[in-house]
């Protein structure tokens, strides 16, 4: 029996107690120390469950202290990881974007430069081929003449003309001279 149930029972005797004048009642004295032993009885057994209760809180209390501890702990130390990787991916990208950007520069100055060396190359093709080409239109215009007029002399005059300009440099020297021109440096030897 609890000690609140006693407490019901006592206040219940209690109002059915006779009434006399002047506000008083009369109430059994041996049934008034009834309901006190009852309450002495059950009040070491309320205590003790009371005791184990709060030990239980105060365990239940430390417990739950000590799991919230520990996720806390958990998600701090998640928290700096994902930071840390997020530190990485950014560090990552500001290296790749670096390097791309290096490789896009270096791509650019290559790419000059073969434009450069090939606009020389084909400058200097373009010189050594107006050379030959003046050469050949040399030659061409003194041996017509030279077929109509049979003039020695304005052949030889061309040979020499050409022999100097391949001399000079005007013409490449791995342009062989044409037929016509041998056969008139060849006349003008004899």
């Amino acid at each position: 029996m609890s000690v609140y149930r006693v407490l019901d029972k006592l206040e219940a005797y209690i109002r059915e107690g006779t009434w006399l004048p002047a506000g008083y009642r009369i109430l059994s004295e041996e049934r008034l120390v009834e309901f006190i032993e009852k309450m002495r009885a059950t009040l070491p057994e309320e205590v003790g469950r009371a005791k184990v209760i709060t030990k239980d809180h105060e365990r239940m209390l430390r417990v739950a202290q000590e799991k919230a501890q520990a996720l806390v702990d958990e998600a701090s130390s998640k928290h700096e990881e994902l930071l840390d990787q997020s530190e990485i991916v950014q560090r990552a990208r500001r290296t790749a974007d670096a390097v791309l950007r290096d490789a896009q520069e270096r791509a650019q100055k290559v790419r000059e430069g073969a434009d450069h060396y090939a606009s020389s190359v084909l400058g200097e093709m373009e010189a050594r081929l107006s050379g030959a080409l003046g050469a050949v239109r040399k030659g061409r215009e003194t041996l017509a003449p030279s077929a109509t007029v049979g003039s020695t002399g304005a052949l030889a005059d061309a040979a020499a003309k050409s022999k100097r300009a391949a001399v000079d440099g005007d013409v490449a020297p791995d342009v062989a001279p044409i037929e016509g021109e041998t056969a008139a440096l060849e006349t003008v030897k004899s």
